[in-house]
Order: structure tokens, then C-alpha cells, then sequence
């Protein structure tokens, strides 16, 4: 495994290869990144990773400096998985002084998490642009529990002409059924039980849903009133909205919806979602073809 740090020596090292799929993280891997970087070597032959915790991506208020970092760990783990090729820049590499470009996805970044965290996707957005044209993979990879993230991503490589596909993969859960998460390490141990609620919301939708309830508001009611029953945690959103646009739905039709929500428990938030109506996590692109399992 070869390990870069300036984007001179990863384009060199990258030269030397062929197919390439490429996993971008911000570091403190768990087994939601590895099952990503297994699947791009099962699918590509050769694998990359980056180790980058973006700047951009954080509000003034949110928790960059505290985020959890462990790179020894990150590269054996990444060894074990079989990455080929580490990308771990510092921020100058990436933002040099006098950075002034800036990638806004509009339409996609009005609502959820951009309404709690204004310029988040438009430090998303950047970053992987940057990092999907500094690797040149013909497939990136992406877990499918950031939903609205992975829409923001896919629309943005299409209307850039970004050749690397975007892969979308299913959630990753723990055996209780949370999400994994690197944030998840920040939870006490009270929180991380009281944090099943998120599963248990989404599921009592899920099967409200496959028994005929079709009223997105009142499927939005059964999310919140499970939530409710756990005092510990703090709804930020509950949505109930077309899987395309992200408009909230007053009635989920065939094209079914993507249920989502984010939860703060102490000073740690989480988000979750579900699928309904069969939809597959290619759906969540405006061309589901150009997204794969």
C-alpha cells in the first residue's frame, strides 16, 4: 500500500495504474469505508482512498476541531482491506492560499441538512469535485446513508462532465441496527442505546408504508412519535420527500420517497433514512443510470 501526501506524488503513483476505484473519507474508518474500498478493489482490481477532513464542510459552530482522527489505525485498517493507494493531504494542499473556487449544486441544498447547516454542501461539493479530478477514478464510492449528500454528489459529476461513476452503496448498520458512523464514538453510553430509536422510527414508517399508509405527513408522525418515546435525543428534521428533488410529499406515490431524519443526542447528531416503495439507491439520481449497486 503506497501512502501520498501533495497531489504531485499521488498523480505520479496513479499513473502507473489502471482501473481505479476510489473511496473519499475524513479519516476515523469504520466498517461502513471498508466495505466501500472492498467493493472498489472487488470491482476495479485497484483502490484508493483519501484521508481528508474538509474545512469547507464545517459551520463555524460544528465540531472540526474535536473530530476524531486515528491515522495509524486508518492505514492498518485500509491495509487489511486491501487499499492500494492512500491519499492523506493537509489542508494547504488542498486549499492553498488565494483558494477562491467554490461548487454549488442548487435545487439540492435548499432543505434537510442545509437548512441546519448552511454551506455544507457547498464544502461537499468542492472537495469532491477536487478530489474526483486529482484521482481520475473511472468509479467513486459513496455509503447511501448520507442520502442527500449522495444526490448532491451525483448531480454534480454529471452537470461538471466529471467522467468517474458515482457509486452508491446500501447503509452499513451495527447489529442493533444504528448506522455506522464515525461520530458515533462521540455518544455516551446512555446515548448509544438511546440511539436505536432512529431504526425503530424509520421501521414503524416502513411498515406503516407497506400496509397502505400512503399521507407523507402522517408517516411523518409515526417517525416523530417514536422518537418521542426517547427523551435523550432531539429531532433536528423528520422528511418525508420525492426521492429526485427532495420536495417534501403530501402523498407518496409510485415513484415512492425517501424518508429521512437527523437527531442530536447531547452534542452528537446523527442522521438515518429509508427507502419506500421498493426503490433502490440507484433511485436517487435524476438518471438512475448512471448510479450502481
Amino acid at each position: 500500500m503506497h501512502t501520498t501526501t501533495t497531489i504531485r506524488d499521488f498523480r505520479a503513483a496513479r499513473a502507473g495504474l489502471d482501473t481505479l476505484g476510489f473511496v473519499p473519507t475524513m479519516g476515523f474508518l469504520h466498517e461502513g469505508h471498508l466495505s466501500l474500498v472492498r467493493q472498489a478493489k472487488r470491482e476495479c482490481g485497484t483502490a484508493a482512498v483519501s484521508i481528508f477532513v474538509n474545512p469547507a464542510q464545517f459551520g463555524p459552530n460544528e465540531d472540526l476541531a474535536r473530530y476524531p482522527r486515528d491515522l495509524n489505525h486508518d492505514l492498518a485498517l485500509l491495509g487489511e482491506a486491501g487499499a492500494d493507494l492512500v491519499f492523506m493531504p493537509g489542508v494547504e494542499e488542498i486549499y492553498p492560499p488565494g483558494y477562491r473556487t467554490y461548487v454549488t449544486v442548487e435545487g439540492l441544498t435548499e432543505r434537510l441538512e442545509s437548512a441546519i447547516r448552511p454551506g455544507h454542501f457547498r464544502g461537499v461539493a468542492t472537495v469532491v469535485c477536487k478530489l474526483l479530478n486529482i484521482v481520475q477514478a473511472e468509479k467513486a464510492y459513496f455509503g447511501q446513508k448520507d442520502a442527500q449528500q449522495c444526490m448532491v454528489i451525483d448531480q454534480m459529476a454529471r452537470d461538471l462532465a466529471i467522467p468517474t461513476a458515482i457509486v452508491i452503496a446500501p447503509t452499513v448498520r451495527e447489529p442493533d441496527g444504528l448506522a455506522m458512523s464515525s461520530r458515533n464514538v462521540y455518544l455516551s453510553p446512555e446515548d448509544r442505546r438511546a440511539a436505536t430509536v432512529l431504526i425503530r422510527a424509520l421501521h414503524a414508517a416502513e411498515q406503516a408504508h407497506n400496509a397502505g399508509e400512503r399521507d407523507a405527513e402522517r408517516l411523518r408522525e409515526i417517525v416523530r412519535g417514536v422518537l418521542a418515546s426517547e427523551p435523550r435525543g432531539q429531532p433536528d428534521y423528520v422528511s418525508c420527500a420525492d426521492p429526485l428533488t427532495l420536495q417534501e410529499l403530501d402523498a407518496v406515490g409510485q415513484q415512492g420517497a425517501l424518508l429521512s431524519l437527523a437527531v442530536r443526542f447531547g452534542t452528537t447528531r446523527l442522521l438515518d433514512k429509508a427507502l419506500l416503495g421498493g426503490i433502490q439507491p440507484s433511485a436517487l439520481s435524476p438518471q438512475p443510470s448512471a448510479l450502481s449497486l
